[in-house]
């Protein structure tokens, strides 16, 4: 292990007299092994091509024989690509020298990362035109995508890069190709503002189109606030109808109120798109949607006498920016949830957390009707409301009695929180049925976005959210949504279970201050949570979930209550939460508990509600053994457990069959049985 960090350190720092004088002498099959050793994930060749270290990359490929192919990870601008070679790491560095080495020496020429990005489009993400050039030279292949279907030329327009489009274009490539999302390069140039990449694509025959969200590039780069792209294709009559002009104004103006903040320039915009619906002398109304307490019941103006009247109010003009967005965009674009978030989000930072609550669930239903099972998007908006209640419940006397008052509310996010761990169990067990509505239900909101009310991305391939500005908020998720992904590990499905639990761990705090009719609510909505039985991917029950020290560590950015958690604990086991659950190794909960630091009374609680003290785990290792081996977890000021009311007589004798392997002359029933072998037998 050591002689691979010497050949690595030598191999990244250029350092050849200390790679010969280190593998010169050494037998070939040697030099083999250690030349192929992967250090902090990679070869020592990889890293001698990311810094340009064309003698070394020569020694290591010619002297060393290593292998021109071998994968690894490396980084770029604090991203780790995965299964990357070094002549993609070599073109992404802007190293020809060592490209055209390489491919001298028959590296393929079209090999990918993990991600299935080829040295052509890693040169054209950076820009280096050169390297481009000598690749497609060697026969590299222009149209290969990564595996979000993004393509050489898409990524040159995303980065701005015109020389490598011009390239690109003057090949031959296919300038209308579709991504996964179904974006085009036309989509790449309006949301980077390559005005001028845009015109070279239109003038090569690139069509308008809609991506999976509906988004024409005129659109996209509304949403993105580059006005000088949204003025250039509203000016082309041959590209833009009249009322796609007036949408993308409008979108414009609502990106102005909540990116750039600038209300007059939003209002000004407006006024234009007004002007433009009667134009024709036929005014072209809008579909406005229902009103709602969410927009305190605003509407949206259709005179200019209305829009004057409403730039005298800050707020209103925001409310006015919600309104358009959500008209335009539709419920089921992430942007249109993302901004009804961070303008709750401004509320709550201003101490207004009934405006910010009734935002935030306004756009929780939305998500929760249009979106798929366990979607990353609904999670985080649990996320965000548990650390809204923790703040309010932390940050002093008025924000405790505010929570108080609003009990409800938390009460509500809660059983919708349950609401979406049901329908997670639904999708593990119907996936297909499941995920056919939900497209279903995508495609009737596209068509008419008001259905929610009445019925209630790319770094190349990541996009940061478009109000940067509420990063620094301390309870505003500071990034922008992707589509989920199937959950196939139950990651999801455990983070949503843990958010809850938060949330009613939260709510357990603020027992002195309930009502009889709030304290038994709670109690129904945890019943239903208890009787869905939602397991982890290791079969942990709420129960054990409850016990563990990991579901403090899993939820949010900031931590939100201790677990274990005696106040959860205790709930789950009223409700009926079985204390002899167990999980893959055969641990009950108090085996986790074992585990950890926490005081006696939670231990106590569970034996209280029938946990066997002496039941044996997978590795035959029962609490009080594991408690022991944990010593140091334990807190020895509160006595020692006394096991003799715990361990009843029934037990006793299980033990006892176990320990001495009775053979019994009749046969048991399988309950017994059952129950014999789940003791130790010491």
């Amino acid at each position: 292990m050591e002689c691979s960090k010497i050949v690595f350190s030598a191999a990244r720092d250029g350092n050849l007299r200390l790679l010969k004088r280190f593998l010169d002498e050494r037998p070939g099959s040697q030099r083999h092994l250690l030349v192929r050793d992967l250090t902090n994930g990679t070869t020592p060749l990889i890293i001698a091509a990311k810094n340009g270290h064309l003698d070394c990359v020569a020694y290591l490929v010619d002297k060393c024989k290593a292998n021109i192919e071998q994968v690894g990870s490396i980084v770029f601008d604090g991203e780790t690509i995965d299964g990357a070679p070094a002549l993609w790491v070599a073109a992404a560095a802007g190293h020809l020298h060592i490209v055209a080495f390489l491919l001298g020496r028959n590296a393929n020429v079209n090999a990918t990362t993990k991600s299935n990005s080829t040295p052509l489009r890693a040169a054209c993400y950076d820009g280096h035109l050169d390297i481009v050039k000598h690749l497609v030279d060697n026969n590299a292949d222009i149209e290969i995508a990564n595996r979000h279907g993004h393509t050489c030329l898409m990524i040159a327009c995303y980065k701005g890069h015109l020389d490598i489009a011009q390239y690109l274009v003057s090949l031959g490539a296919d300038v209308n190709r579709k991504s996964v999302k179904g974006n085009t390069a036309l989509h790449d140039c309006a949301e980077s503002g390559s005005l001028q990449i845009m015109k070279l694509l239109l003038d090569n025959n690139a069509k308008i189109d809609v991506d999976s969200y509906g988004m024409t590039p005129l659109l996209a780069a509304a949403v993105t606030g580059h006005g000088h792209i949204v003025k250039y294709l509203i000016s082309r009559a041959d590209l833009v109808q009249t009322r796609q002009k007036i949408d993308a104004l409008e979108l414009l103006g609502a990106t102005y109120v909540d990116k750039k903040r600038d209300l007059h320039k939003a209002k000004k915009l407006w006024l234009e798109a007004l002007v433009e619906r009667c134009r024709s002398g036929q005014v072209l109304q809008k579909s406005s949607l229902p009103c709602h307490a969410a927009y305190n019941h605003a509407v949206e103006v259709t005179t200019s006498e209305q829009l004057e009247e409403l730039s005298s109010d800050p707020d209103a003009m925001r409310m006015q920016a919600l309104l358009v967005r959500e008209r335009v965009l539709g419920p089921a674009h992430p942007d249109t949830s993302y901004y009804i978030r961070y303008r709750g989000a401004v509320y709550a930072d201003s101490g207004n957390f009934s405006r910010c609550t009734t935002l935030w669930m306004y756009a929780l239903d939305m998500q929760q009707k249009i979106l798929e099972a366990l979607s990353p998007m609904t999670q985080s908006s649990f996320v965000s409301f548990t650390e809204l209640f923790a703040f309010m419940l932390n940050d002093g006397p008025r924000s405790r009695a505010a929570l108080i008052e609003n009990f409800e509310d938390m009460l509500l996010v809660l059983e919708k929180a349950i609401d979406e761990v049901e329908k997670g169990l639904q999708y593990f067990a119907r996936p297909y049925i499941v995920s056919r509505n939900v497209q279903k239900t995508r495609i009737q909101l596209k068509c008419n976005p008001s259905n929610i009310l009445s019925n209630s991305s790319r770094n190349v391939d990541n996009l940061q959210s478009s109000a940067d500005a509420a990063n620094t908020s301390p309870i505003l998720p500071g990034h922008r949504y992707m589509a989920s992904s199937v959950d196939k590990d139950g990651t999801h499905l455990r983070r949503t279970v843990m958010v809850t639990l938060q949330i009613i761990y939260l709510a357990t705090k603020l027992y002195p201050n309930m009502t009889k009719e709030h304290h038994q609510k709670l109690h129904e909505v945890v019943y239903r949570l208890v009787k869905l039985d939602p397991r982890t991917s290791n079969n942990y029950s709420l129960l054990h979930m409850a016990c563990s020290t990991e579901t403090m560590a899993t939820v949010g950015r900031h931590p939100v209550g201790i677990f274990p958690n005696r106040e959860v604990v205790e709930i789950l086991l009223k409700v009926g939460a079985d204390t002899m659950s167990l999980d893959n190794n055969m641990n009950t909960p108090l085996h986790v508990l074992a585990q950890t630091r926490c005081p006696q009374s939670i231990f106590k609680l569970l034996l209280a509600y029938g946990a066997h003290y002496d039941v044996a785990n997978k590795d035959g290792d029962t609490f009080e053994h594991i408690r022991n081996l944990n010593e140091k977890n334990v807190k020895h000021d509160e006595g020692f457990i006394n096991p003799v009311p715990h361990v009843s007589l029934k037990c006793l004798a299980a033990r006892a069959i176990k320990k001495y392997e009775v053979s019994l002359p009749f046969p048991l029933h399988s309950r017994i049985e059952k129950f014999i072998d789940m003791h130790s037998s010491y």
